[in-house]
């Protein structure tokens, strides 16, 4: 121990526990002896920048009340001391770098627990990490309320380097020629160029000369390849649907407010296969020309104007937060989702920069060499200001701030930007209907953003109400006990979503589930949820629809039996979901009263990860009402 008082009693701990879904910087454990998991926090809490360290609470307990909350209180441990001993001598031996957590024992109700205090490591001592394991398993990031193992992206950015010296984009792609970069590319790189800086030293340098100097070839024996970044930026389109396959963008046009799959009114879908240089403002282009658009009179002109309601240049800054943060090693092409309200911007790729701090200045670049070109002709911010810049244009032209949500376990990034101000006339009468008087404005906003989307979390809160972790649990919460929100999940992934009319567990909906006939009703198992806890529905979700099972397919789940092998359970769920939607739970039924989770777990994830299977909701992973359908053979005009 350095000497400094703790800042935090254990007492303050538990009061802040139990006033949020989640904690960065607070981890409560049981640990009545040491295990893998304290370690892991430990080291997680030194190594995550900007997070001043973090606290361990040990000896604490915690259930689920009737509410859905999580209440933790002081358990207590059978030896503090030599619990305290213990993992004193572990941090000073079992690490690359020997750290000393300030440590306290107190007592809370008659309970000893141990306040455990593990400040940030030092940058030059980063990566923290298990000496057994070595990098980058040994070592652990605080993501949310949770310890992820480090992969190599996260070890320079644990070092304080705003880029790696070689980032993924610089790696050369086999079978890639100077013949496969587009001449118009390359002309439009010069054009742009020469427009913001007719000086640029590499605009007098040769073709060639010029590719090099911006990372598009490598000089390897002598020769020069095109590196990812050069086909990224410079690719002809037939080179790239032969060489990199997914590199594309899909302008995908969704009727309403959500994604949901109807035969009769197809997506309407723009693939984009070109260089970047020429994609990006094709993109743009397509956004602008759809959106509504709006009149102003500039300063000291005597005719008005007329211009998009959202900034051209969120837009143009969004695409190219896009672009330059995407992950190119995975398959998966770029999105850009119009819904009626929003317009979604989504990547593979999850952010770099934990999703609280994204605003502040610094970047965390995945590809530093796109990002160079695109900071070069003035498509992106420098510097990481890029997202304050959208967030002040927004506000700016009385939008709502653009909202952002990465998935470090998908492996996915997703920019909202809104097309209206959340609180219309219309929202108003529609607040006054189902929320009455005494709401205020964050109440508004999250009702109003729970309506559109179909469910409100703690990150989204925070984001367009501009409020800290705690403020938005408490706005969620009171919310919650007013009976206007249901709460979903728990821990880091509580959401919440519109309150609604619970239905009766024993009641049979009107229209029956797949495997139920009109003659077998009586006494029948309730479809949804455990039946012993009539609050236990499965997400309240609507019963599906009556759809005939063919007699063939009904035959195949009868001859599998109880146990049958994962390629035929497999089988029958593709083909369940290619007769309509199946939520989680219709399969489980269907299937011989499976567990959900496990059939996630084991079958629909492994399903939706090889692109046999698509959401009905994508852009709300965790919707109340979210089910699975099969991928129907694609044209080149369809959604992906």
């Amino acid at each position: 121990m350095n000497g400094r008082l703790l800042v935090r009693s254990a007492a303050d701990l538990l009061e802040e526990l139990n006033a949020v879904d989640e904690s960065t910087r607070i981890e409560a454990k049981r640990a009545t002896e040491l295990g893998k998991s304290v370690m892991q926090t430990v080291i997680a809490f030194a190594n995550e920048p900007g997070l001043d360290g973090g606290y361990l609470l040990l000896g604490a307990d915690w259930s689920i009340n009737e509410k859905g909350d999580t209440v933790y209180w002081a358990a207590g441990l059978p030896d503090p001391d030599k619990l305290q001993r213990d993992l004193a001598t572990q941090c000073a031996s079992m690490l690359n770098v020997a750290l000393r957590p300030e440590m306290q024992v107190e007592t809370v109700g008659g309970q000893s627990v141990l306040v455990v205090y593990v400040p940030e490591a030092d940058v030059t001592h980063k990566p923290v990490y298990l000496k057994a394991t070595g990098l980058p398993r040994g070592a652990y990031r605080r993501i949310g309320s949770s310890d992820q193992h480090c992969v190599d992206e996260d070890l320079w950015v644990l070092r304080g380097e705003s880029q790696p010296s070689h980032g993924p984009d610089a790696s050369l792609v086999p079978e890639a020629r100077l013949e496969d970069f587009d001449p118009a590319a390359i002309a439009a790189y010069r054009r742009d160029r020469a427009r913001i800086n007719p000086q640029a030293e590499e605009l007098a340098y040769g073709d060639e000369d010029m590719l090099e100097a911006l990372g598009a070839l490598r000089r390897i024996d002598g020769i020069l390849q095109p590196t990812l970044a050069g086909m990224v930026l410079f690719g002809r389109p037939l080179a790239l649907r032969r060489l990199l396959p997914m590199v594309r963008i899909d302008y995908i046009r969704v009727p309403g407010n959500e994604w949901v799959e109807d035969p009769e009114n197809r997506f309407q879908s723009i693939d984009i296969r070109k260089p970047l240089l020429l994609a990006l403002p094709q993109a743009e282009a397509s956004i602008i020309d759809e959106l509504p658009k709006g009149f102003r009179l500039p300063e000291g002109q005597l005719q008005s104007v007329q211009e998009p309601i959202l900034p051209r240049k969120v837009i143009r800054e969004a695409l190219a937060n896009a672009a330059m943060h995407r992950n190119y090693t995975l398959h998966s092409p770029s999105q850009i989702i119009r819904f009626s309200n929003r317009i979604e911007v989504r990547n593979v790729g999850y952010s770099l920069k934990e999703p609280a701090q994204l605003g502040e200045p610094g970047s965390r670049l995945r590809n530093p060499i796109i990002a160079a070109v695109l900071h070069d002709l003035h498509l992106a911010e420098a510097k990481g200001t890029g997202i304050r810049a959208m967030r002040r244009l927004a506000t700016e032209a009385g939008l709502s701030s653009p909202e952002f949500h990465s998935d470090r376990r998908a492996n996915e990034f997703k920019l909202t930007l809104f097309l209206h101000n959340l609180l219309t006339e219309d929202d108003h009468a529609w607040l006054r209907a189902f929320a009455g008087a005494g709401t205020n404005a964050d109440d508004a906003k999250v009702l109003i953003y729970a309506r559109e989307t179909g469910a409100v979390d703690n990150s989204a809160c925070r984001d367009f109400c501009g409020l800290d972790t705690l403020a938005a649990s408490q706005v969620l919460r009171r919310l919650r006990d007013r009976g206007l929100l249901e709460k979903e999940g728990s821990g880091s992934r509580t959401y919440y979503v519109l309150s609604r009319p619970e239905t009766t567990p024993w009641e049979l909906p009107a229209q029956l589930p797949l495997n139920i006939d009109a003659e077998s009703t009586q006494g029948a198992v309730p479809p949804y949820g455990d039946s012993r806890n009539p609050h236990m529905l499965e997400s309240q979700s609507p019963p599906v629809q009556l759809v005939e099972i063919p007699a063939l397919l009904r035959e195949r789940i009868q001859a599998a039996g109880k146990k049958p092998r994962q390629t035929v359970v497999r089988e029958l769920i593709l083909a369940l979901c290619s007769q309509r939607p199946c939520t989680a739970a219709d399969l489980a039924r269907l299937l011989g009263n499976r567990d959900p989770g496990e059939l996630k777990r084991l079958h629909l994830k492994p399903l939706r990860e090889a692109g046999q299977l698509i959401l009905k909701y994508p852009e709300t992973e965790k919707h109340p009402h979210q089910a699975y359908l099969t991928v129907r053979e694609q044209s080149e005009d369809d959604p992906p």
